[in-house]
């Protein structure tokens, strides 16, 4: 039995957001988390898994959400929410890495990831507000 929608369907409709890079790498760093979250301790569901799976989802959301908004100002606001999950993540990754929670490798896959985002929301951001000030 076939799906009720194939990729190509799901591709044809594309949003704004969706076209921004620091989007794209933040649902890749989503899905990463979500993957490597599987292999946590069965004691860490309800815990360090569950907590790092929403930090994670909410940089692509208010990345998203934020590009739906009326003003710059507004957008700015969500992006900074974004960052914010973003550091989030960074400290769940040191923490399950101090934990032994995470290996070498899979924690270095992330950081990196998660580093690059926050990278690419601070320059957003920057680029968002030198924009409203030329506006002003």
């Amino acid at each position: 039995m076939e799906d009720s929608f194939s990729k190509t369907s799901i591709d044809k409709e594309k949003y704004s957001f969706e076209n921004l890079i620091v989007w794209q790498k933040a649902m890749e760093f989503c899905e990463q988390v979500y993957k490597i979250t599987k292999k946590f301790p069965q004691d860490e569901i309800f815990g360090l898994r569950m907590q790092f799976r929403r930090a994670s989802y909410s940089i692509p959301l208010n990345i998203a959400e934020g590009s739906a908004s009326r003003s710059k100002k507004e957008f700015n606001y969500f992006l900074s929410i974004a960052l914010r999950s973003q550091f989030e993540c960074i400290t769940l990754l040191k923490l399950t890495s101090r934990l032994k929670i995470l290996n070498e490798k899979d924690y270095l896959q992330l950081y990196n990831l998660c580093n690059e985002i926050g990278k690419m929301l601070n320059a957003l951001i920057k680029s968002q507000k030198k924009l409203l000030e030329t506006e002003n």
